[in-house]
C-alpha cells in the first residue's frame, strides 16, 4: 500500500512582507569563512533576494556556490574566484563583506587591522569600479578601523556616498536584545535595546534606559550587562578555545541587517536600525554607530542618540577618544597604501 504525504510549507526568518516586490542582487565578499558560508546560505533563503554571487580566493568558493545553488529558492547562486572579482560585483545592489582574519584568544580587534585592512581596501576598490552604487556592508573587523578605510577608498575613486556605507554592528544589538530578555525572563523578539557608538569593547554603549519594554536595573545588574555586552566577542573566542569567534551569530546579524536595507531600498516604511555610520551628530568623531532609518538611497537620516542617563553619557565620553582613534587609524592606512 502506497502511503500519501502532503507537501509541507517551508517557512524562512525572514519577514512575510519580503514577498512580491523589488529583488536585489547581492555578494558575500569572503563566502567561504566561518562567518561567509552562513551568511552566505542566509541570504540565499531570503525571498527579497534574486541573484546571490559568492566571491573568496580559496577554490572553496566554487563548491560553496554550487551547494546553496541546489536549495529550492528563487535566488540565482554563483561562486567566483581569485581575479574574478569584479565579475561577481558587476550590478550588484547590496554588497556584504565578512573577509579577512578572525580574531583568536588573546587578539584584540586592532591585531586584526594590519592584515584586514589590506583586505577591506582591495575589495572596496572593487567595489568601487564594479558596482559603485551599491549599498556595503562592512563585517570585517575591527569594524571602527575598517570602515574608514573603505570611505577613504571610495574618495579616492570618487565615488564616496555616505548614504551607502554601512559598519554592521547589530550584533551588538542582538546580543543586548539576548542578554537583557535573559535576565528579566522577555521575549527577545519583542525586546529592543539600541546600541550606539562603535563595535569594539569600549566603545559598545549599549543604551539600557531606552530598552523596550521600559525595565529597571540595579547598578550592579547593569553593570554586569554592559560589559557582557561590550565583551560578547571575547566570551565566543574564549568559549570556542582557539578554533574561531563569533560566526553563526554575526552571519544571523550580518543577514538580519542586509535584509533591512533591502527593505529599506525597496520602498518599505519605518525601517530604522543601529549602524556605524559617517555622521557630524558626535564633536570630533567622523563614524559613529547610530539609529538610522534607511531608504531608497541607502541611509535616509542618521538619528541623535536620544535622551540617556548620566551613567551611559560617562561611557560615552570615556570611550570617545580611543573610539577618534581607532577611526585616524583607519584613514591614515587609506591615504598611505
Amino acid at each position: 500500500m502506497l502511503c500519501r504525504f502532503r507537501h509541507r510549507k517551508t517557512t524562512s526568518c525572514f519577514s512575510a512582507s519580503a514577498g512580491p516586490g523589488r529583488k536585489f542582487k547581492c555578494s558575500v565578499l569572503g563566502a567561504t569563512g566561518g562567518i561567509g558560508q552562513p551568511l552566505s546560505l542566509l541570504l540565499k533563503l531570503n525571498p527579497r533576494v534574486a541573484e546571490l554571487t559568492l566571491y573568496d580566493v580559496s577554490l572553496l568558493c566554487t563548491g560553496v556556490a554550487v551547494d546553496l545553488s541546489h536549495i529550492a529558492t528563487g535566488a540565482k547562486t554563483m561562486g567566483f574566484v581569485g581575479d574574478d572579482l569584479k565579475k561577481a560585483l558587476e550590478g550588484c545592489d547590496v554588497v556584504v563583506i565578512p573577509a579577512g582574519m578572525p580574531r583568536k584568544p588573546g587578539m584584540t580587534r586592532d591585531d586584526l587591522f594590519a592584515i584586514n585592512a589590506s583586505i577591506v581596501k582591495t575589495l572596496i576598490t572593487g567595489c568601487a569600479e564594479a558596482c559603485p552604487n551599491a549599498c556595503i556592508l562592512v563585517i570585517s573587523n575591527p569594524v571602527n578601523s575598517t570602515v574608514p578605510v573603505a570611505a577613504e577608498t571610495l574618495k579616492q575613486k570618487g565615488i564616496f556616498d555616505p548614504r551607502k556605507l554601512f559598519g554592521v554592528t547589530s550584533l551588538d544589538a542582538c546580543r543586548a536584545r539576548t542578554f537583557v530578555a535573559e535576565a528579566r525572563g522577555c521575549d527577545p523578539l519583542k525586546t529592543k535595546v539600541p546600541v550606539v557608538g562603535g563595535h569594539a569593547g569600549n566603545t559598545i554603549v549599549p543604551l539600557l534606559s531606552q530598552a523596550e519594554p521600559a525595565m529597571t536595573f540595579s547598578d550592579a545588574e547593569r553593570d554586569a550587562i554592559t560589559k557582557r555586552i561590550m565583551f560578547g566577542g571575547d566570551e565566543v573566542v574564549d568559549a570556542k578555545a582557539g578554533h574561531g569567534s563569533a560566526t553563526l551569530s554575526m552571519a544571523h546579524a550580518g543577514a538580519e541587517f542586509a535584509d533591512r536595507v533591502m527593505a529599506g531600498l525597496a520602498g518599505e516604511v519605518g525601517v530604522t536600525e543601529c549602524a556605524f555610520v559617517h555622521t557630524d551628530k558626535v564633536a570630533g568623531c567622523q563614524f559613529f554607530a547610530m539609529p538610522v532609518t534607511l531608504g531608497k538611497e541607502g541611509v535616509e537620516t542618521v538619528h541623535d542618540y536620544g535622551a540617556i542617563n548620566a551613567q551611559e553619557q560617562k561611557l560615552i565620553q570615556e570611550m570617545l577618544p580611543e573610539l577618534i582613534c581607532q577611526i585616524q587609524k583607519g584613514i591614515d592606512f587609506a591615504a598611505t597604501n
